[in-house]
């Protein structure tokens, strides 16, 4: 694997994995994991900004893992892993809000969109959130990072992280580029069309968890807004909800845009709907299946885990230990 490129990314055990989630990221990962060497992560240690139920945590955690299996992504040839399990990420967040500017995080659009929403609980981890991701990035030096379009502001901090440390000590760290996908980069809310779908969106009907059942799935779709016009045509601008549904259809079908405009045309968004639902029904099953017999074998789970965790650490402490020499800290001797 040396030869090959090197990505990282991850996501929180928080809230239900949604198809946003699967089509904007997971998905995509299956279908580059022959391509790179890469490493995805369950960052639990981002969701204790928000209060969280410790059971209920520790059981999203294990699921999102089964889930990640699930989807495709194989343990042999992905660094699959829990963020708590390496400590040289919260080692090396440490170390890199030393290098961090409260300017820069001070403009972090999700600390502010969760500092509103979290009015009681707007801590030090929330406002330091964006050193610890960059932490875990530049642990693995990793050439890409898959984001979605929204994402790209934390990860032009962590290179801008990344630069400052090399420009002091030489070149310790790889600088990150991101990696969008052309189709389906940003799944939106079905209520609210022009926001982003979120595992964490108090309304259900708002979005659709890797986990609903068919009929679940199928209601969710006919509660879907859309506009008056009743004509299947991608217009972001004017028609957000349409194109949204578009959008997933096209990510779950493969077919393009000018193709979903021709087999919908003279139908109405009855028709579209169910037809999205469907198509989304029959993308979901098998990886439902696959995670429920996951589910049930909770040892090989943490083998899976374990085995993820020893990888990683392997990779994580060449460069933790790396960091420590630079700055001038005692590297410790480690197993």
């Amino acid at each position: 694997m040396e030869d090959k490129k090197r990505i990282f990314s991850g996501v929180q055990p928080s809230g239900h994995l949604t198809i946003g989630n699967y089509l904007g990221a997971i998905k995509n990962w299956v279908e580059l994991q022959d391509d790179y060497d890469s490493f995805y992560c369950i960052v639990d240690l981002h969701a204790l900004t928000v209060r969280q139920d410790p059971k209920e945590l520790r059981r999203r955690s294990l699921s999102v893992f089964a889930l990640y299996l699930a989807c495709g992504l194989d343990a042999d040839k992905n660094t699959i892993f829990v963020q708590s399990h390496v400590s040289a990420h919260a080692e090396l967040a440490w170390i890199l809000n030393c290098y961090t500017y409260m300017g820069e995080l001070s403009r972090m659009t999700q600390f502010k969109e969760k500092a509103r929403r979290h009015k009681d609980n707007i801590n030090a981890g929330l406002f330091t959130y964006p050193v610890l991701m960059a932490a875990d990035i530049l642990l693995y030096q990793a050439h890409l990072v898959p984001v979605g379009a929204d994402q790209k502001q934390h990860l032009e901090i962590t290179r801008d992280i990344a630069q400052r440390f090399n420009s002091i000590y030489g070149d310790v760290f790889v600088i990150p580029e991101a990696y969008i996908p052309k189709v389906a980069a940003r799944i939106m809310n079905l209520q609210e069309p022009t926001k982003k779908m979120s595992k964490s969106d108090e309304n259900e009907n708002a979005f659709i968890s890797m986990l609903d059942t068919s009929d679940v799935i199928m209601r969710k779709f006919r509660r879907a807004v859309t506009d008056s016009e009743a004509q299947v045509r991608y217009d972001e601008e004017n028609k957000p909800g349409i194109s949204n549904l578009m959008n997933i259809y096209a990510a779950v079908t493969g077919k393009s845009y000018e193709e979903i405009e021709q087999e919908f045309d003279g139908k109405g968004y009855g028709d579209f709907k169910k037809a999205v639902g469907e198509a989304v029904v029959e993308t979901l099953n098998p990886i439902q299946e696959r995670y429920n017999d996951l589910m049930k074998n909770k040892d090989y789970l943490q083998e899976m885990m374990n085995k993820g965790a020893e990888r990683a650490a392997r990779i994580a402490n060449r460069t933790l230990g790396k960091v420590y020499r630079k700055v001038g800290l005692v590297s410790p001797v480690r197993g």
